[in-house]
């Protein structure tokens, strides 16, 4: 007999298992020392691609360099300006989010929003008039928000006279953009365009845009990189929770505020006040720039942008340049608010997913128990979420961490390759638009988005 299989035979053995629990309640029962591995094979089709992307010379230290500079990018709030000036937008020019959309295929969530942004810029006189002229397409641009180094909540659409947040990368010089956060209910990103919808927004140019520039102008650049790891440890994770984020920010621009723009200091920080989610918008920004640091290096499989229209979900890898991998965005599952139910809501929408393909939102659960309440599920869930999304992703943030996990970082860098071999999609929680245009948020929950843009990224990189 071989030596090495009578020294196995000589110890007690120990059974690694897998798959069925049959086998592993029977050596449980014999008292047979065990580990179970949660094995699954990868997703069906998809073995000719993996073997390729993962024998590609170039993947492992392509992946470390993409995933380095996303955790090591350091976004900075600089300023405040208007799309026209910081995006060079031109008048009937609209940005959204998630991959380009026609005003054909657009949701009613998406086309509200165009509506609003239409009346909001005086091209149109009435609602049934916005409509004509952009199903008409004449002097009107539509455009991805991630073209132009931006990113929007929701229907994230951005119009020339929107006030931005400027958001500068420190560490490898890169600038992102994100509008200003109206607040929840009622708004222009959930696709309502009545007539407070349009007042707030020319109060948030005229008033709101205006204070924050000269505050931060005052005050100096933000470091949100501090400000997101600080938040994590209280209770938020940045996507559907930011309420120490915004508290955090509003303790350090309030008195640049007060001296700063004495005469509206106090209409700006109460509105900033009622608004838990006035620091999401930053937070995207910020997250955007650090994603755009991993971008475009040849043979890397890290996933860079993950963003929907209401229609399509799509994402953007960074050994594959601006290309689109897209399917259909997916109804998110949660709790509703008044009488909504599943009926009213839409698709899945918005640039947001920028938080989790940068380690937060979904992936940093763990850090929010509370979160539960508002897109439903238990605590118990929550942490589930976040472990889950270690076995997908390349890398643990330095500076993000969970105390719940003993200040683990937050799982970072999603791999198509991962997520084919395992069948693990991201985690992701989001609010929930009214498919109706005009209605409004409806709810907020989970959603997956579909294994088919994964996949079709992986072969692609098989070409790459």
């Amino acid at each position: 007999m071989n030596p090495t299989t009578l020294s196995m035979l000589s110890r007690e053995p120990h059974v690694i298992t897998a798959g069925t629990a049959l086998l592993g309640e029977a050596l449980d029962q014999q008292a047979v020392a065990r580990t179970d591995v949660d094995w699954r094979p990868p997703v069906p089709g998809t073995a000719a691609a993996l073997a390729a992307a993962l024998a590609d010379p170039r993947r492992e230290r392509a992946n470390a360099l993409a995933v380095g500079r996303m955790v090591s990018a350091r976004p900075r709030l600089v300023g405040v300006r208007p799309a026209r000036e910081a995006l060079g937008l031109e008048p009937g020019t609209f940005l959204h989010a998630g991959p380009p959309i026609s005003w054909e295929r657009a949701s009613g969530p998406m086309r509200g929003a165009l509506i609003g942004a239409m009346l909001f810029e005086g091209l149109a006189t009435s609602p049934e008039d916005a409509e004509e002229r952009l199903a008409a397409g004449s002097g009107i641009t539509l455009d991805s928000c991630h073209h132009h180094r931006t990113v929007g909540p929701m229907a994230g659409v951005v119009s020339p006279s929107m006030w931005m947040l400027e958001v500068v990368d420190a560490e490898h010089g890169g600038t992102a953009y994100c509008s200003l956060n109206e607040g929840l209910g009622k708004v222009l990103r959930y696709g309502a365009y009545g007539p407070e919808v349009v007042e707030r927004l020319r109060w948030m140019g005229d008033v709101l845009g205006p204070a924050l520039r000269a505050a931060l102008t005052l005050n100096g650049p933000l470091d949100l990189r501090a400000l997101i790891a600080q938040a994590l440890q209280m209770g938020d994770e940045l996507h559907n929770r930011n309420r120490a984020a915004t508290s955090l920010m509003v303790r350090e621009l309030a008195p640049a505020v007060v001296e700063a723009a004495p005469g509206h200091a106090a209409e700006v920080l109460r509105f900033i006040n009622g608004n838990d989610h006035f620091f999401l918008n930053a937070g995207m920004a910020a997250a955007k720039v650090s994603a755009d640091a991993a971008r475009d290096v040849p043979g890397s499989s890290l996933v860079v942008a993950m963003a929907r229209n209401g229609t399509d979900f799509g994402i953007q890898v960074s050994g594959l340049g601006d290309r689109w991998f897209t399917g259909p965005a997916g109804v998110p599952d949660g709790l509703y608010l008044g009488a909504y139910g599943p009926g009213d809501a839409n698709p899945d929408i918005g640039d947001s997913t920028i938080t989790e393909t940068t380690g937060l939102g979904g992936f940093a659960m763990a850090a929010a128990p509370a979160i539960v309440r508002f897109v439903g599920g238990d605590v118990a869930d929550a942490v589930a979420a976040t472990t889950s999304m270690y076995e997908i992703t390349l890398a643990e943030h330095p500076a993000y961490q969970i105390p719940g996990l003993g200040f683990r970082g937050t799982p970072v860098g999603i791999d198509v390759t991962l997520v084919a071999r395992t069948g693990t999609l991201p985690v992701v929680n989001t609010g929930i638009a009214g498919r109706v245009a005009g209605t409004g948020q409806v709810g907020a929950g989970l959603v997956s988005p579909p294994m088919e843009v994964f996949t079709a990224a992986l072969a692609a990189l098989t070409n790459a």
